[in-house]
């Protein structure tokens, strides 16, 4: 039997970064990961490898990291932890432990309606063979429906609307990408429709039809949509079930319960990623985020807090990011809609502007801002963004403002490089006028606080 001081269970995002982590702090360790799939692809790759790669395998995460800190990869799939001999049991043996962390992911919900298992429906699997099957089926289809208008619903579509498929999107909610305030959302929409995509929200399917191939989908109403193929978006469960069988306690999410220092139940036991539970930054609620991004944090985390506690975890903010064509969209910490429904009082600042000084530079674009803050203070509580590339790195920054509970006057007087080439001008940026204008509000007939 083969002995090791940590074994990390499953190698996507949050496993390699707990290993390679775990490498660099304790050194000295003997280190292993033991993961079911030779060649692991890029979960947030999913939706583009339908038009924008040629080929899945161009999506698979790199192993070199791994091999490079010395840390051993196990191809095996895991039967049962052991947890009390400490002694995992996998489809190649045995492998002895003093440490384990659990990044066993997420798998996708079925379909939620009648007739889900005929030929041609598929959700959203990471698996390559089911990938390529998939592949081939929606290569063949000429009308697609995705069920679910998420971010991968979203991104599915408009890949298959550049693929030449005539595509419809079915959500239950009243808009798509509920994530992001209306505002935001009805310009996807809007994004969409111009690419050829039908939406149809507020929509629930009842039923697939057709004999053991899919012909189409009843919706609850009686319309029917045809369809060739269908692909079911409508979200992800933790994988829990060796943590279950070991008696690993859960939290309300369904995820494997752990604490600021991602232990489980078991103090031997840490737990990443998707499949381990996750507490708000800013209300102290459990979320259930399954961001690549999350659980390479926490891996960072876990990888640390072996054998003494390192690092803790503070909670997540949840910071998302999307592209339909060349428009970004971006979210960070509470939206205006999930301020209010917590219980905030909340202040609202919107501001735009041009990404270039002057606009007339090639590569312009508007960027649109907002901010939403608690209204007594001015603690920035979330941001989101639409605009050209630069969004994306600009929501980053709200997220490490929100980590480090930033005000409105914070953000007013935020220091930054520009150039004309590369960000909006210094003197109308859109982040400094949102937050000038929340400042700038008074409340209840005072003056702000802050």
């Amino acid at each position: 039997m083969r002995g090791f001081d940590l074994v990390v269970v499953g190698g996507s995002s949050s496993g390699i970064a707990a290993a390679l982590t775990a490498a660099r702090r304790h050194c000295d360790k003997k280190i292993a990961v033991v993961r079911k799939e030779e060649k692991a692809l890029i979960p947030c790759s999913l939706p583009y490898l339908f038009h924008t790669l040629d080929s899945p395998r161009k999506a698979f995460i790199s192993d070199e990291a791994l091999s490079a800190a010395g840390v051993e990869l196990v191809i095996a799939e895991v039967l049962s932890l052991g947890r009390r001999e400490g002694k995992l049991l996998t489809t190649e043996g045995e492998m002895k432990y003093e440490r384990l962390i659990l990044a066993t992911g997420s798998t996708p919900l079925p379909p939620p309606f009648l007739g889900g298992e005929k030929e041609n429906i598929f959700v959203m699997e990471k698996e390559l063979e089911k990938v390529e099957r998939m592949r081939a089926s929606l290569r063949r289809a000429g009308e697609v429906v995705i069920v679910g208008g998420g971010f991968v619903g979203v991104e599915l579509a408009e890949e298959l609307s550049k693929a030449g498929k005539k595509v419809t999107v079915v959500e239950l909610l009243p808009r798509c990408l509920s994530t992001f305030d209306g505002e935001v959302s009805a310009e996807v929409e809007r994004l969409l429709g111009e690419r050829g995509v039908r939406v149809l929200t507020g929509k629930r399917v009842k039923e697939a039809v057709g004999g053991e191939e899919v012909e189409g989908l009843r919706l609850e109403g009686g319309e029917e949509l045809p369809a060739e193929a269908v692909v079911v978006c409508t979200g992800l469960a933790p994988r829990v079930e060796l943590a279950k069988k070991e008696g690993l306690e859960l939290g309300p999410t369904g995820g494997i319960a752990v604490d600021e220092y991602q232990r489980t139940s078991d103090p031997r036991i840490l737990a990443c990623g998707d499949c381990a539970e996750k507490r708000s930054f800013l209300t102290g609620k459990p979320v259930k985020l399954m961001l690549a991004s999350i659980g390479a944090f926490e891996g960072r985390i876990a990888g640390s807090n072996l054998f003494r506690d390192l690092r803790r975890n503070p909670g997540v903010v949840g910071t998302f990011l999307t592209m339909l064509g060349e428009t970004v969209f971006a979210s960070a910490g509470l939206t205006e809609e999930m301020a209010r429904k917590e219980g905030f009082r909340i202040a609202v600042g919107r501001a735009s502007s041009s990404t270039r000084h002057p606009k007339n530079l090639p590569g312009a674009s508007t960027l649109k801002v907002k901010l939403v803050c608690e209204r007594e203070t001015g603690l920035l509580l979330g941001g989101q963004l639409t605009g050209g590339r630069e969004a994306a790195e600009l929501i980053n920054l709200l997220g490490v403002c929100i980590l480090s509970k930033a005000k409105a006057e914070n953000l007013s007087l935020l220091q930054h490089g520009t150039h004309p080439l590369l960000t909006p001008s210094p003197v109308v940026h859109p982040l400094h006028r949102a937050a000038e204008e929340v400042r700038a509000q008074e409340f209840l007939g005072e003056t702000p606080p802050f």
